[in-house]
């Protein structure tokens, strides 16, 4: 048996028995057929970005969700705590954005509104806690609000994003 490696495909080896001569056909099929399973291996790595920026748009109805409640919970707690009605006006109306967003989210006709409503919410509510952080410099409670605000911002413009690709 004779073993013989071709130089332009340096981690194959192939056998040839009784023959040390390589036929060229076989070269160039051996080589398209690399070549194809080249473009294969690359494929699923762009089939994981789509993936992830699937996940992503299905997420931004939870995460309306999930804020609106935080608000409105927030506004409310604030208002028991220290009879703030503006953070009660706040908390009601953030929760009310979040609700319509989250109602708009479900149906596909009318996704992209939702999601438009959405990242216009998170904008206003990281502009005020933005304001109120910079104008009170302390860090409870608007520190956690803005960097939940621009979580939330985050979700909703790919979202927005990906609804108008």
């Amino acid at each position: 048996m004779m073993t013989t490696t071709i130089s332009s495909l340096p981690a194959k080896t192939f056998f040839f028995l009784g023959s040390s001569n390589i036929n060229l056909n076989n070269h160039i099929s051996l080589k398209k057929k690399r070549n194809y399973n080249n473009k294969l291996k690359q494929q699923p790595s762009y089939q994981h970005i789509c993936k992830a920026q699937l996940d992503l748009t299905e997420l931004a109805p939870a995460t309306s969700a999930v804020y609106g409640t935080l608000l409105l919970g927030g506004g409310l707690f604030a208002y028991s705590k220290s009879n703030s009605k503006g953070s009660l006006i706040g908390g009601v109306s953030g929760g009310a954005l979040m609700a319509i967003a989250y109602y708009l989210m479900q149906s596909p006709e009318t996704k992209s509104i939702g999601d438009a409503l959405a990242f216009g919410s998170a904008i206003l509510f990281s502009s005020v806690f933005g304001i109120r952080l910079v104008a009170s410099r302390k860090l409870i409670p608007s520190g956690p609000l803005l960097g939940l605000s621009i979580g939330a911002l985050f979700v909703f413009i790919s979202a927005y994003m990906q609804d108008k690709v």
